[in-house]
């Protein structure tokens, strides 16, 4: 599944804690700045469902 996270750089950060808890993230992106909000940004994820669960 790829999905996007938008937010602060410490949103994003929290984010992918609590992902990585319930997911296995096979592929990340760089953070991009979000086009029309300041000091935010986009990253984006692929994930699997994780094998210990």
């Amino acid at each position: 599944m790829r999905i996007r996270l938008e937010g602060s750089r410490a949103e994003l950060a929290l984010g992918m804690i609590h992902l990585r808890q319930l997911f296995t993230v096979t592929s990340m992106s760089r953070a991009y700045p979000a086009r029309h909000r300041a000091r935010h940004y986009r990253l984006y994820l692929t994930i699997s469902p994780r094998k210990d669960q």
